[in-house]
């Protein structure tokens, strides 16, 4: 008798899911998506409406994330600091205000329409030390030991390859640099017909590590977990809801260090 086959995840058809899906989120933040956007879930996830009004309207308006961090990496004028996936830019114009005009602020997306968007919004508004990468988080466009503290909302759960993007996170932190994320992790293991679904990747189910596994990774990667705490974040859809309920999937936000000198702290 034929054992049934594992399914297997796609990545061409996750990639093709994620740029059409964020495509959307750029292009048309009012649509139909089970997930949450725009200012009023900003701040109820912790971003301060004072520095809302400061940063372009469009920008805050296609805000797809599931935390708020910026308050672990603490920002200080002067710093670079590289957002993985950085959408419409809510993070990367946020970050541009707490480094002011000394510091430098690197935004990293492989979908054009996001890129575009955040683009047309930093010059518009004359972000000067913004610069917006198009580019992947596995394999970031930018040199070693380069930056202080690399910033990431919702958006590592998407990858296929969280080892590598942790890997290159490393990489690119000086040494005593920051790792300041949120993202959406499991407390029970995904069922392989789950992970094998593009579609539910897309929707930042499927691809949501165990939470043990996922500050593994991290620490692998040669960094070291200072703080994770959980955050008010849930989904709209009663599919994304149901896989919520039954595998614990939740957000959280997490700092992490880069030791000043290899296993040091």
């Amino acid at each position: 008798m034929t054992e049934p086959q594992t399914r297997v995840l796609d990545t061409r058809e996750l990639e093709t899911k994620v740029k059409d899906l964020y495509g959307q989120v750029a292009a048309a933040p009012g649509g139909d998506f089970h997930f949450e956007l725009g200012r009023p879930l900003a701040v109820r996830l912790g971003y301060p409406a004072a520095v809302l009004d400061r940063i372009p309207a469009e920008a805050v308006e296609s805000f797809a994330g599931v935390g708020h961090a910026l308050d672990l990496a603490a920002l200080q004028p002067g710093e670079r600091v590289l957002d993985l996936g950085s959408g419409s830019g809510t993070d990367v114009f946020c970050a541009a205000l707490a480094v002011g005009p000394t510091g430098r602020v690197i935004g990293v997306d492989f979908t054009p329409a996001q890129i575009d968007k955040a683009r047309r919004l930093s010059a518009a508004g004359g972000f000067d030390r913004v610069e917006l990468r198009e580019g992947r988080i596995e394999d970031l466009p930018v040199a070693n030991a380069d930056i202080d503290c690399v910033i990431s909302n919702g958006v590592i759960n998407l990858s296929p390859d969280k080892q590598r993007v942790f890997a290159e996170a490393a990489r690119v932190l000086r040494p005593g640099g920051r790792l300041a994320i949120a993202d959406l992790v499991t407390e029970r293991p995904l069922s392989d017909a789950i992970t094998a679904q593009a579609d539910l990747w897309a929707s930042c189910i499927a691809g949501a590590a165990q939470e043990d596994t996922y500050r593994h990774l991290i620490e692998i990667a040669g960094l070291r977990v200072l703080r994770s705490r959980p955050n008010p974040y849930g989904f709209l859809s009663e599919r994304a809801r149901n896989a919520s309920a039954r595998y614990g999937v939740k957000s959280i936000s997490l700092l992490a260090v880069k030791p000043r000198t290899p296993g040091g702290a």
